[in-house]
């Protein structure tokens, strides 16, 4: 846990709960209030909330910068992509398919590539990123190659002899934020038990945490597999919300829009990743309405965020926590 949220969490904890009711309240009202880009726009972000909160199981709380994010965002959405698509499977099979074989696969990567250390580590999870992009070009009879996965059906769910789709922007709308409410649920048991106390020993000082006992190794794979599977989750409700998955789902630019979430948003803090997924996501959907500047615009807003927020907007949410207390 960061300073921030640390030194926050003593003075506003008798305010969280009821704090995050309201959010919740609003959230479930939302789509009466907004039209359906606003109501895109958070489905975007909410979809991206659940690798980044993988990534900030791994970077924010073990220490280990990766990204190879992009590389299991792409494997899940080929996985539950190709299931819908041949095999007509229920959603919620295609959705744990792409969590368990997203984390089945990083296990093997994992294990060599934790052998190595700081920059060696990072480089080797850029080439996962590079390699699962060159195989969805090139393992043309599975993936199709270039031209991608195209009609996946939109989510299916099979219940006995009852049976629905959810279609339309409001239900997704409401599919993806339950989802990233039991995706952020899991992440804070995962951080609040004696497992989530030993990553952090791992952050803070890995030789220490080893000389006490702890098997840091094992740790840092069980994190990096688990860190995989939510990206593959996110990447299943990818593809079933655009009905359509391309090698382009691998490319760079996702992992570093996850990084950005996290670290601007405060790395090792949940309400950070949170916040920053629906600011960082949301600000670039909210503005292709300029495309001619949306970049550049983007590129201006993270220049300003290193140079006032340089721990992210988790110090800033520390002191809204405090200012409501002093308030109370």
């Amino acid at each position: 846990m960061t300073t921030a949220e640390s030194s926050a969490a003593p003075t506003g904890r008798d305010l969280r709960i009821p704090f995050g009711l309201m959010l919740i309240a609003l959230a479930c009202v939302a789509p009466l209030f907004l039209g359906n880009y606003p109501l895109h726009a958070i489905i975007i972000a909410l979809i991206f909330l659940l690798p980044a909160h993988g990534l900030n199981l791994l970077l924010g709380y073990t220490g280990l910068l990766s990204l190879a994010q992009a590389a299991f965002f792409g494997i899940g959405a080929y996985t539950s992509a190709l299931l819908a698509v041949h095999f007509g499977t229920p959603f919620y099979v295609n959705f744990l398919a792409a969590g368990l074989v997203t984390g089945a696969i990083a296990a093997p990567l994992g294990i060599p590539a934790l052998r190595l250390r700081a920059t060696s580590f990072v480089m080797c999870t850029l080439g996962f990123v590079i390699i699962g992009q060159a195989i969805a070009k090139n393992w043309i009879s599975l993936t199709r190659g270039d031209m991608g996965l195209a009609a996946i059906p939109k989510p299916y769910f099979a219940l006995g002899p009852a049976s629905f789709t959810v279609s339309g922007t409001v239900g997704f709308y409401y599919l993806v934020l339950v989802i990233a409410a039991l995706a952020t649920l899991a992440v804070y048991l995962i951080v609040r038990s004696p497992a989530g106390r030993n990553m952090i020993a791992i952050r803070e000082n890995e030789t220490l945490a080893e000389s006490v006992g702890i098997p840091t190794w094992y740790y840092k794979l069980v994190v990096f597999m688990i860190s995989a599977a939510f990206a593959g989750l996110g990447g299943s409700l990818y593809a079933h919300y655009l009905t359509v998955v391309s090698p382009l789902t691998f490319q760079m630019y996702y992992s570093t829009t996850m990084l950005i979430i996290v670290l601007g948003g405060g790395a090792g803090t949940i309400s950070g990743v949170i916040f920053g997924s629906l600011l960082f996501v949301g600000l670039t959907e909210a503005l292709r309405v300029a495309p001619e500047l949306r970049m550049i615009a983007y590129g201006f807003f993270l220049l300003g965020l290193v140079f006032w927020f340089p721990s992210g907007f988790a110090p800033l949410i520390g002191r809204f926590w405090s200012f409501l207390e002093k308030r109370k």
